[in-house]
């Protein structure tokens, strides 16, 4: 399973899914009543234009500069807080600077959201995908405690299931896959015209959840579950979520040292698979498209963006001039 790393590239499953799931947590079963989070509430245009005013920078902003052109390297998050989805001075300014912007993948793409979802759905029907019961079982009454369609577990594979589990774990705290920072991003910029991209595929995404043997589904899945039931899920979130609103790069540099998610060969496999693997592939994208005389505003989960194995630090190598542009507290 691939936990809580998954909070920063999973956005694009979640909001395939939200629409579904939001309109099935409104009430939940009869037979056994639970506390079911707020529907996420998308901001009108009055609280939109209100937003845009008072809005602050938050997460991590690079300046990338070669043959006398600067393009932009953002490090988002893709869980949020509703009035985090309004982009500071800074980071529009840097928005309005490029002419074309650039995602994991682009939410706002009906074709590749086609590709995912159809993704999901081969993911679950492929042999070998049957989930031993004990594990059905826990994954139930946690998708029923979350007021989730149950319908999930036929919908999509466990892992999936189990990521988005961890990440709707913290609703009740205010944080939603809705106002994810990325596809917040990639409406303004389709807003303002920009040419719109995708850095990755979605078979290559929905490739790096799926687990490798039963045995490693088994070990993940029963982590996952563990960390949900015994409440530790829920605040690695809030602290990553924190972490990012506040700009703490310090910290964020140092997240596999509190992050409980790289103590195991399993889980260290993981990180190197979901991050330090998929790097190079994205900053040979971000250089082309740069040099293909276009300035470009790269927006990709935070934790791709730091160490010797991060965006920034394999652009330097590819001869860029990478400065940090610090905000105001």
């Amino acid at each position: 399973m691939k936990r809580f790393v998954a909070a920063f590239w999973l956005c694009v499953a979640l909001q395939a899914v939200a629409q579904t799931t939001a309109a099935q947590t409104t009430t939940a079963p009869a037979t056994a009543p639970v506390e079911c989070p707020p529907t996420p509430h998308m901001p009108t245009a009055e609280e939109r234009a209100r937003g845009t005013e008072q809005a602050r920078d938050h997460g991590f902003l690079w300046r990338v500069s070669k043959n006398g052109r600067s393009s932009y390297l953002y490090g988002t998050i893709h869980i949020a807080r509703m009035e985090w989805m309004f982009p500071g001075p800074k980071v529009s300014a840097a928005l309005r600077a490029s002419q074309v912007v650039a995602f994991e993948l682009d939410i706002t793409d009906a074709a590749l959201m086609r590709r995912l979802q159809s993704g999901f759905s081969a993911q679950a029907g492929e042999p070998g995908a049957e989930l031993p019961e004990d594990l059905a079982v826990r994954l139930r009454e946690h998708l029923r405690a979350a007021c989730a369609p149950s319908e999930m577990l036929s919908a999509m594979s466990p892992e999936m299931v189990g990521a988005l589990l961890v990440m709707m774990s913290v609703r009740r705290d205010g944080l939603d896959a809705n106002y994810g920072i990325d596809p917040a991003l990639a409406h303004i910029a389709r807003e303002q015209m920009k040419t719109v991209v995708s850095l990755e595929t979605p078979e290559l995404q929905l490739k790096l959840l799926k687990s490798s043997s039963a045995g490693d589904l088994r070990e993940g899945l029963e982590k996952m579950l563990d960390d949900l039931e015994h409440d530790r899920a829920r605040p690695m979130l809030l602290r990553v979520a924190q972490v990012w609103a506040d700009g703490d790069a310090d910290t964020m540099l140092r997240y596999r040292e509190w992050c409980d998610c790289a103590k195991t060969a399993l889980e260290r496999a993981t990180l190197k698979a979901m991050l330090d693997d998929r790097n190079p592939a994205m900053a040979a994208r971000i250089d082309a498209l740069h040099a293909g005389g276009k300035n470009v505003f790269a927006a990709v989960g935070s934790l791709h963006m730091f160490g010797k194995s991060g965006l920034p630090a394999l652009l330097a190598r590819r001869g860029y001039k990478v400065e940090r542009i610090e905000f105001k507290p």
